[in-house]
């Protein structure tokens, strides 16, 4: 099988399986319980609490642990508009969005909040100055992505933490960082965000992990009501298997960074050299800012063909996010490329496991199928 849907999600690395196991196997105990195994279990949890602040560049207590990306968006936006409610009803945010983002928006949208959708250029770049326009002296909550989930595009967070200082106005500025989480260099302190959410799967950790970035000093309302866990923030017993194994798969990408990194970029630019050079009619819709992300098109071949095709010969591959389960996707639509070139998107995205001769294999596919189409026409 060649994998290349990494965006979607990632192999689980094997030091982050071991780490799972010894803490299921072994050290099983609840962090809340009082005898010795439930302290070796928290002082467990504290380390892999900060091993994962490290890898994300904020402090262990700013750090509070979620299910998903999915959840982390939720939490932070609604979290956001509570602690704003007396200064203002008004959101900005952007119309390349996951759903984690826009759902939850639309959402307050039906209860009163005016949102404003920042929408992108055909490259899917989001214009600094539109944003800086956008704010008002009522604008409670910025939400903007630090990596296109589809595009690969790098958003201007940096440049809307300036703006919103620049404007006075109180908005606390969220970014989902799911895509950008050990790809891209970054600290939530030199972005200038409040709340930042991060996603353990895309990073060759398990799925049903993840975790909250909240700026110490911002006091803000939990999500649900329980126990005292993560400091009465999110209660529920810790799932400190996923947690070990998320702190597990941070370390070996941290003490690989730059090798990971240039072999991402590596196989990346080499697919779409041989993309273009193999396929003269297909289209790079977005070569991607960050590493691993890019977005090509055939047009004339539906992607939802080419994707089953593609699977038939085992290469994996997407049509956009895999939340979308096959509906057309607001992210390529938002660019506002020919309908043509909308049609046969595919995303593409790389791992530190993939290699050139892995991106060579799905040009030869790509370049196969169109040939038998023609041959059958």
């Amino acid at each position: 099988m060649i994998y290349l849907d990494n965006a979607a999600t990632t192999r689980v690395c094997p030091e982050a399986v071991k780490a799972a196991i010894a803490v299921m196997a072994e050290g099983f105990g609840n962090p809340s319980s009082r005898y010795a195994h439930g302290v070796a279990a928290a002082e467990r949890l504290q380390a892999d609490r900060a091993a994962v602040a490290a890898a994300v560049g904020c402090l262990p207590e700013e750090l509070f642990f979620t299910s998903c990306g999915t959840e982390g968006d939720n939490w932070a936006i609604r979290a956001a508009v509570e602690y704003g409610k007396r200064k203002g009803r008004h959101i900005i945010t952007t119309a390349i969005e996951h759903s984690a983002v826009l759902e939850p928006i639309r959402a307050l949208a039906s209860q009163g909040y005016e949102v404003t959708y920042l929408r992108p250029d055909r490259w899917g770049h989001i214009s600094p100055q539109e944003l800086a326009t956008a704010l008002r002296p009522d604008t409670v909550l910025v939400s903007m992505m630090l990596v296109n989930n589809e595009l690969g595009t790098i958003l201007p967070v940096k440049e809307a933490a300036a703006a919103i200082r620049a404007s006075g106005c109180p908005a606390l500025l969220h970014t989902d960082a799911v895509q950008a989480f050990l790809k891209v260099p970054f600290t939530p302190n030199d972005l200038g965000v409040d709340l930042l959410t991060i996603s353990g799967h895309k990073v060759r950790a398990p799925k049903g992990i993840g975790a909250l970035y909240i700026r110490k000093g911002l006091r803000l309302k939990p999500m649900l009501l329980g126990g005292g866990q993560e400091n009465g923030m999110r209660p529920g017993t810790e799932p400190t298997a996923q947690i070990a194994a998320l702190a597990a798969a941070c370390q070996v990408w941290m003490d690989h960074r730059e090798r990971y990194a240039f072999g991402i970029q590596r196989a990346k630019k080499h697919f779409l050299d041989v993309f273009s050079a193999a396929l003269p009619q297909g289209v790079v819709v977005s070569p991607g800012d960050a590493p691993h992300i890019c977005a090509v098109s055939l047009p004339g071949y539906p992607s939802e063909m080419l994707v089953r095709e593609l699977s038939d010969r085992g290469i994996c591959v997407s049509s956009g996010s895999a939340c979308h389960r096959g509906k057309p996707s607001h992210v390529f639509a938002a660019t506002g490329r020919p309908k043509g070139e909308l049609l046969g998107v595919l995303r593409v995205s790389f791992s530190p496991e993939s290699t050139p001769e892995e991106g060579e294999a799905l040009v030869k596919a790509l370049v196969e199928i169109c040939s038998a189409r023609v041959a059958a026409r």
